[in-house]
């Protein structure tokens, strides 16, 4: 008789283990399910060219410097183009809001949003570097990778002497 009691036992403790296990396991889908959503990939202008088409679905940061000369306001007075590179490729990038204060041309940005099936980046947000000597670090890492850092080191250290 104690023998059976203790298999009895022994089976609703699997049991329990087991509804457990799936308790958890379903718990950590779910996590995993609503991070996959939140989730914003950072590319350059040369990744963003590689990966060309990227879906138009897909919420996404791009990161580089404003092109001189390309900033410009569309007819409608609020949507605002400009040109991002990475001094290997640039994507154009539209923006409907105002802008930062610190955005400026031949500065480092970073933009949140979607491209759309042209090829043209649409920003939700645009975020500028905060003061002179500040790069945000995705940006940086680009410019790094492109060879383009080193020539802006060096101008920041002529500014720094002057």
């Amino acid at each position: 008789m104690s023998l059976s009691r203790a298999k009895v036992r022994k089976r609703q403790r699997m049991y329990v283990i087991g509804a457990i296990l799936l308790a958890v396991g379903g718990a950590a889908a779910l996590m995993l399910t609503a991070f996959e959503d939140s989730v914003v990939f950072f590319f350059s202008p040369t990744e963003i060219t590689e990966k060309s088409p990227i879906d138009p679905d897909q919420r996404l940061r791009i990161g580089g410097l404003v092109v001189e000369g390309s900033v410009a306001k569309q007819d409608d007075g609020q949507t605002i183009a400009f040109v991002v590179t990475d001094m290997a490729e640039s994507v154009p990038v539209s923006y409907r809001g105002i802008l930062p204060d610190l955005f400026r041309e031949g500065q480092g940005i970073v933009a949140e949003g979607h491209m759309s099936s042209e090829g043209t980046f649409i920003a939700s947000e645009v975020l500028a570097k905060h003061d002179e000597n500040y790069m945000p670090p995705e940006v940086a890492e680009s410019l790094k990778k492109s060879g383009y850092w080193e020539e802006i080191e060096a101008k920041n250290a002529e500014q720094m002497r002057n």
